[in-house]
């Protein structure tokens, strides 16, 4: 008992050493962190750097850092490398989650936002620095550039209130990628300063091997993650250790460079950026991981730094933390107000982007640390900097808060309510025909689904009702066991339906107005038999039973071989019931992708297209060709590429649009089209309101036929 008891005391002498005791402990700070100051409004990475100062060696001294000349071996302390990572991560994230479509549309505009949150916060920072609180020449100029960063911890209050595509926003983003970039460069030549490396070989050596290092990112990366992510597809574990690997790559290439890692990170992101939907389950593997583990990790680790006491030692470390705050705040407002001036923006467009663009948090405490490790600066300057992030999140939630609902209020909200589904009551149906064609198709729903929605992808099987119907509703639900652990993947909440019926299309059908559903996402039609001909092809059956938008689609290939999206509207798509609800799926896939969008159509649908593309405010590059001879299908090959991702607008038969050139489409230009991937749409139509009210009976599609040869015998010249 006694011995028992001596090890429980020596397990829990402080700081504590047991790695697994070490471990549990900061689990439970990130697992508790957010629920205790949840209820306070305190953001979360000031949570985890609070329980960091409290259980870290300044603190309560549970937490220390192993002193490496204590270890037997070159061992490396865990929370060393686990903040490592977390800070790696952090700048890797920042530049994987950038809206390049967002960037380029509002380049001007950004590159001026840019210019001015740099130029202003770094104008007025320095004096501060060097003149008002003493330091020297380059601790003054890296706490000046700190100032010039920010982060977009507000952005999800934007998103919230529907304001997400407003042209303020778009700027603050884009001008995040130019004043982030630029305070990174402005860092490596202040490292290499402090380390006295400062001369003409420094410059060259600097200029060589960034430019090198740009070309092996951009030039050499994205080459080779596109291949591996398309030859190595099912492999879903080995796309994230890819990735990964090309992070610490990236970062140990930037310091081979002469460049700080966390550069390399943020230039990963930038690489990867076009290869990674947001949507994606790998870009939801990449976010789960981080914000479970390394980053938490990184923000405790940071706390642990942090002395408190130092504020209480004197006046100094407070005028220290309160100049940093008040310089930081009048900086970015400041930028923010000159912006509005040039820009012509009103009152509230102006507190948007000053909301925004006020919050330092994740890059510039990145600098700090790089700052603090190189001894260019000291703790009261880092003790301020945690100081200045509490600060400044809280002030740009309240004022980006504020602006937004004033700007709600103005009804000045994106056009939600011109959409024919409006997101947050989207369902999507997904029947289950071929196990090996599914996974792409569930990855395709993913991209589309409103993530408003609170509703659940419905994936359906339908079984024949015959003799055999007990064993395959059997099999039936282990295929949708399998797609459930397929979509658990990207975390999209699923809803597994299997029905029993006489008629696989009838029992989709069914389903569908059941659910209310309003789209169904079909792989393509197989080939069919001579029985089926007679009595009606499955896919026309399954068209006929519902008045819902259906997506056929057939993604032979991974989408990081597409280069572009076409697509091919016939003349009166615009006076379908689905029109806008096409138009923002396909939009929403484009942006995912970062892909440019082309639509191939006459001079009379082109102006509702450009109207609906207004209304989305898209930042997806659009063009148009013109094509008039709509009865000859085959032509359009013409405006296809090998690369591109082709979709085909059709219609029902009776519908506004339908012409006798799109009966049979998908069979045409599935053997015309065979190497490509394919989506083909048939938008919503008005219950009712079509000619084929008794479509129901099967053999209707094989008479329909019948007659129209007839009519057309009549017709020709």
């Amino acid at each position: 008992m006694e011995k028992l008891l001596h090890h429980i005391s020596e397990a829990f002498s402080t700081p504590i050493t047991n790695p697994v005791l070490v471990f549990t402990i900061i689990l439970t700070i990130i697992l508790i962190s957010p629920i205790i100051l949840r209820p306070i409004k305190v953001p979360g990475i000031i949570g985890l750097i609070l329980f960091g100062v409290l259980l870290g060696p300044h603190g309560l001294n549970w937490l220390a850092k192993i002193d490496k000349d204590t270890l037997q071996g070159n061992g490396v302390d865990a929370i060393d490398l686990f903040s490592t990572i977390g800070l790696l991560y952090i700048m890797f994230i920042a530049g994987l989650e950038l809206d390049m479509n967002e960037f380029k549309k509002t380049r001007n505009k950004s590159l001026l936002f840019g210019f001015l949150t740099f130029v202003i916060p770094i104008s007025i920072g320095f004096p501060a620095c060097h003149y008002l609180l003493g330091y020297d020449l380059l601790p003054s100029i890296l706490i000046a550039s700190m100032f010039a960063t920010h982060t977009l911890v507000s952005y999800p209050i934007v998103n919230s209130y529907g304001i997400s595509k407003r042209e303020a926003v778009a700027i603050t983003i884009g001008g995040t990628i130019l004043t982030d970039t630029a305070v990174l460069i402005i860092l490596a030549v202040i490292v290499g300063a402090a380390q006295g490396d400062i001369n003409q070989d420094f410059w060259v050596t600097l200029g060589v091997s960034f430019v090198l290092f740009l070309f092996i990112m951009f030039g050499v990366i994205p080459r080779i993650a596109k291949w591996f992510f398309q030859k190595i597809e099912s492999e879903k574990t080995a796309h994230y250790i890819f990735v990964l690997a090309v992070v610490f790559f990236a970062a140990f290439l930037a310091e081979i460079a002469g460049l700080e890692p966390i550069i390399g990170a943020f230039v990963a992101g930038l690489a990867l950026n076009k290869l990674i939907p947001h949507s994606s389950a790998l870009m939801n593997r990449i976010e789960f991981i981080g914000n479970a583990i390394f980053i938490p990790f990184f923000l405790i680790s940071v706390g642990m730094i942090v002395d408190v006491s130092v504020l209480m030692k004197g006046p100094m470390a407070l005028i220290i933390a309160g100049t940093l705050t008040i310089v930081a705040v009048t900086g970015k407002f400041l930028a923010a107000t000159a912006t509005s001036f040039f820009a012509k923006y009103a009152k509230n467009d102006r507190n948007l982007i000053f909301g925004l663009s006020n919050a330092h948090a994740a890059a510039t405490l990145a600098i700090i640390m790089v700052g603090y490790d190189r001894e260019i600066i000291d703790e009261n300057v880092l003790n301020g900097t945690i100081v200045l992030i509490l600060i400044t999140c809280i002030i740009a939630s309240l004022v980006t808060e504020n602006a937004s609902r004033r700007i709600v209020m103005e009804g000045h909200q994106d056009d939600e309510h011109m959409e024919h589904v409006p997101e947050h009551e989207e369902r999507l149906l997904l029947p289950i025909a071929n196990l090996d064609t599914m996974e792409p198709i569930l990855d395709f729903a993913t991209l589309i689904k409103s993530k408003k929605s609170p509703h659940p992808l419905h994936i359906l099987s339908v079984v024949a009702d015959n003799e055999q119907a007990e064993r395959n509703i059997a099999n039936a639900r282990k295929n949708l066991d399998s797609m459930a652990k397929y979509a658990s993947g990207s975390e999209m909440d699923v809803e597994l339906l299997s029905t029993i019926d006489f008629n696989i299309a009838s029992g989709i059908g069914r389903t569908s107005k059941d659910i209310l559903a309003d789209c169904l996402i079909l792989g393509w039609p197989s080939a069919t038999s001579f029985i089926d001909k007679i009595v009606g092809e499955k896919t026309e059956s399954i068209l006929n039973r519902t008045d819902a938008n259906l997506f056929m689609c057939r993604f032979d290939n991974p989408f990081l071989s597409n280069r572009s999206i076409i697509i091919f509207v016939p003349p009166l798509a615009e006076s379908e019931k689905g029109f806008e609800y096409w138009m923002e799926k396909m939009l929403k896939l484009a942006d995912e992708l970062t892909l440019p969008l082309t639509f191939v159509c006459n001079k009379r649908t082109e102006p509702a297209i450009l109207e609906v593309l207004k209304m989305f405010a898209t930042s997806v590059p659009c063009s148009f060709d013109n094509y008039e001879d709509w009865d000859n299908i085959y032509g359009l090959a013409t405006f296809s590429n090998a690369d591109a991702l082709l979709v085909f607008v059709s219609a029902r038969y009776g519908d506004v649009s339908f012409r006798d050139s799109l009966d049979g489409l998908a069979k045409r230009v599935g053997r015309y089209f065979k190497k490509q991937n394919l989506i083909l749409i048939f938008p919503s139509r008005r219950e009712n309101q079509h000619i084929d009210d008794y479509e129901d009976v099967k053999t209707a599609p094989i008479f329909r036929k019948i007659s129209r040869e007839i009519g057309n015998m009549f017709t020709k010249e």
